[in-house]
C-alpha cells in the first residue's frame, strides 16, 4: 500500500475520503447526486491516507462487493445497474418538469444518457 508520506497531506486526503464518502451516502437517498463516482472517490483516498479506512470501506455491507467488484472485474452487478438506470430516469423526468431553460435541460439529459449507457455496457458481476 503506498500511503502518502507527508502527514498533512496524507490527513487532507482523509478528510477529503470521508466527506467523499458522506456525500455517496446522501447520494443514495437524494436524486441528481452520484453514489459511485464518490464512493470510488472515497476507496482511492483511503487507499492513499490509511489502511485502516481502506480496509473498511471494502468490508463495508454497503459499499464492499461494489468497490471489489469493479476493482478486480471493472463489473457491476444487474440490481445496480436497474438502480442506477432507473434513478437517472428519475431524475431527467424531474428536470425536464422542474428546470425550464432549455439549454440546461438537453445537457444534463445528454449527460446522463451517456452515463447510463457507460453503466449498461460494463459486465455484469456475479
Amino acid at each position: 500500500m503506498n500511503l502518502v508520506k507527508n502527514k498533512v497531506l496524507r490527513t487532507s486526503i482523509f478528510i477529503g475520503g470521508c466527506m467523499a464518502l458522506l456525500l455517496g451516502f446522501i447520494g443514495i437517498f437524494v436524486p441528481l447526486l452520484p453514489t459511485t463516482p464518490f464512493v470510488l472517490l472515497a476507496a482511492w483516498c483511503f487507499f492513499r491516507s490509511s489502511k485502516k479506512a481502506h480496509d473498511w470501506i471494502y468490508r463495508h455491507p454497503l459499499f464492499g462487493k461494489p468497490l471489489t467488484d469493479w476493482e478486480k472485474n471493472r463489473s457491476i452487478s444487474p440490481t445496480a445497474k436497474v438502480l442506477a438506470v432507473s434513478t437517472i430516469l428519475l431524475s431527467i423526468l424531474v428536470i425536464w418538469q422542474k428546470v425550464h431553460i432549455e439549454w440546461i435541460r438537453i445537457s444534463v439529459t445528454a449527460v446522463m444518457v451517456c452515463v447510463s449507457v457507460f453503466i449498461l455496457t460494463r459486465k455484469n458481476s456475479v
